[in-house]
């Protein structure tokens, strides 16, 4: 059985295919590999970061993270996303790739690190606290394509 703890940054389009199993958990509307490989591939291109944890040569959890300035916050990691498999959940993978972002956050002199989360994930949200994360607020977004009038 091989175990391997490290995390890993999905750079080539087999890597970054290997995650969307795990990917698509978090974020159903991505309805294929081949278009998830392509978003994925534009947003590196924009600074974007796809990491993940495997074990037994199956990816159990990934991240996607950026590189932010904020005028509120300074310097910022921004986790864009952030699962664990189903299968694997309360296993401590996602907090090995919480680890690793906080020490990258500090290594790269970041002031602080963020990330939004559904109000229903309940489980993730203890996860986020069990790592000193703190619930700062509330995100509002409003579907440019769905409720507002075009002219």
């Amino acid at each position: 059985m091989k175990i391997k703890s490290d995390v890993c940054t999905a750079k080539t389009d087999e890597d970054i295919k290997r995650c969307y199993k795990v990917m698509h958990q978090l974020r159903p509307h991505l309805l294929n590999e081949i278009a998830f490989i392509k978003q994925v591939q534009r947003q590196i291109s924009d600074g974007y970061n796809l990491v993940y944890v495997e074990e037994n040569e199956e990816i159990k959890a990934l991240a996607g993270f950026r590189f932010l300035e904020f005028l509120a916050w300074g310097k910022v990691l921004y986790i864009d996303d952030l699962v664990t498999c189903s299968g694997a959940r309360g296993l401590g993978h996602g907090g090995t790739i919480i680890k690793w972002l906080t020490q990258l956050a500090i290594e790269k002199d970041c002031d602080q690190l963020h990330l939004d989360s559904g109000p229903q994930r309940h489980d993730a949200h203890r996860l986020y606290m069990k790592h000193k994360m703190k619930i700062i607020g509330h995100h509002f977004s409003l579907d440019l394509r769905e409720n507002c009038c075009k002219h």
